[in-house]
């Protein structure tokens, strides 16, 4: 799932081509449809990847205070 907003440069800068290479490796389930609705992953992995990859860097630099996913919580949080 993509946000469809740009990522930071502070993101940006954290990926490396070693990264989007591996992530570039399609899953099984990305093989057969992605975002596009495109059938055997005709779109460039690496291309993918790296939009993949800026957005993972995108949360973690500007984390959403109101995501439950994305908090930290110590465990007398969870009490």
């Amino acid at each position: 799932m993509t946000t469809h907003k740009d990522p930071s440069p502070e993101a940006l800068a954290n990926l490396t081509e070693e990264n989007v290479h591996a992530r570039a490796r399609l899953l099984p389930e990305e093989t057969s449809v992605d975002d596009g609705g495109a059938v055997g992953g005709t779109l460039d992995p690496e291309v993918q990847a790296a939009a993949i990859l800026a957005e993972s860097e995108e949360r973690t630099e500007h984390a959403d205070p109101d995501d439950a996913q994305g908090g930290h919580r110590r465990s007398e949080d969870t009490v």
